[in-house]
Order: structure tokens, then sequence, then C-alpha cells
């Protein structure tokens, strides 16, 4: 068995654009992946969602959709990118954590959710009324009543994961998310991001030397 590290931020669209990458690896035997969320852009990063900022944005997205297939569609860029909303990851990282308190399995299919209502259906994920209606149309009631119940075991996990993500990027000078550690126990390795948009098979090389070989 070898553990992997996801470290990320809900409203990167690099990090959307692995999603199909993610899957494989959570569907592959022998590998434990963990969802370790950046708080990159919530807290002091986040920020307003001025025309600059969604110019840069909307071109990155096309890069993005371009290497990957994934839709960025024009709702999502009407209704996001608009400028009223502001470009904060807290909500939907504060959601995800509630997931994780109450139906960890889920964790990754919630995250998915919330990207895809983001990116395909133009919903501000950086409002949390907005990432509890995602939570409640994927059936993750109890993480909804909790999110929605501002608890104060759920922001104080939050942000212990929040840091315990920070350790780490500091650790290995990880500078941006997507990325990935691979390994176990007190042994531990970066794995090079460009992994998450390359072949499946070179992916789980990258992650345990082997093993595509191997076929396991």
């Amino acid at each position: 068995m070898v553990e992997v590290r996801y470290l990320f931020d809900p409203l990167c669209g690099w990090c959307y654009g692995a999603a199909p990458m993610l899957d494989r690896l959570r569907a592959e035997p022998g590998i434990d992946l963990t969802l370790m969320p950046t708080g990159l852009f919530a807290g002091e990063g986040a920020r307003a969602m001025d025309p600059g900022f969604a110019a840069y944005a909307w071109a990155n997205d096309q890069r993005i959709a371009a290497l990957t297939g994934l839709p960025f569609t024009e709702a999502y860029r009407a209704q996001v990118l608009d400028g009223a909303a502001r470009f904060d990851s807290g909500p939907s990282t504060l959601a995800l954590t509630a997931v994780g308190m109450t139906e960890p399995r889920r964790e990754i299919d919630a995250l998915k959710a919330i990207q895809r209502a983001r990116y395909v259906d133009g919903v501000d994920t950086s409002a949390i009324e907005a990432v509890g209606a995602v939570l409640v149309a994927e059936g993750l009631r109890e993480a909804a009543a909790l999110l929605a119940g501002q608890d104060a075991a759920l922001a104080e996990t939050c942000r212990a994961r929040i840091a315990a993500a920070a350790v780490e990027m500091q650790r290995f000078g990880l500078r941006g998310v997507p990325a990935l550690l691979a390994g176990g126990g007190q042994t531990w390795r970066p794995i090079r991001s460009d992994a998450l948009f390359g072949t499946p098979a070179n992916l789980f090389e990258a992650v345990e030397p082997g093993r595509a070989r191997r076929g396991a």
C-alpha cells in the first residue's frame, strides 16, 4: 500500500483539470488517497473578482480546457467571473471539511460536485449557502447541516487541515497546487504536478516506481 496526499484548493482551475486523474488514483488498488486542502484562496488569499483578474482566470481556464477537455462554460463566465462574486475558497473548503467529518469516503465526490457546480453550472461557490445547496443535492445532508450551523469544531478542524497542508508545502518547497506527495510513515516525496495531466500509467509510475509495469 502506498499513500498519496493530494494538496489542492477547490477554486483552483488546474485542480479541476486534474479531476479525471484523481479518479484514477482513487480507483487504483493499493493506493490510499487523502485530500489536503491548502486554503490557498481562502482568508488572506481571497480577493475581489475584478475585471482584470476575471480576464486572467478565463484565459487560464481556456488553457486547462484545451489540455484536459473539461468544460468551462459561458454560464461560469457570466455568473462567476462577472465581478459581483468574491474569489474565496473558504466556504468550499469548510464544506469539504464538513463532508470529511461526516462521510469521509465521499469527500472526493463532494469536491467534484463543487467544481462541477462552479465551472459547468455557473454557481458562485464562494457563497456558503450555494455550497451548502451543492452538498444537499449530493445527498450529503449531515455535512450541509454542519456547514449551515457554523459549528466551532468544524471551523477548528478546517483550520487544522489547512495548517497541516501548509507544513507539507513548506517541508517540500511546494509553491502551488495541485500537488501530490507519495510515501508512508516518515518517508514522503513530492510528485511532479504534471503527472496529473499525462497518462494514468505515467502517474502510477511516478507514485510508485514499477507499479505501471507490474500492472498492480
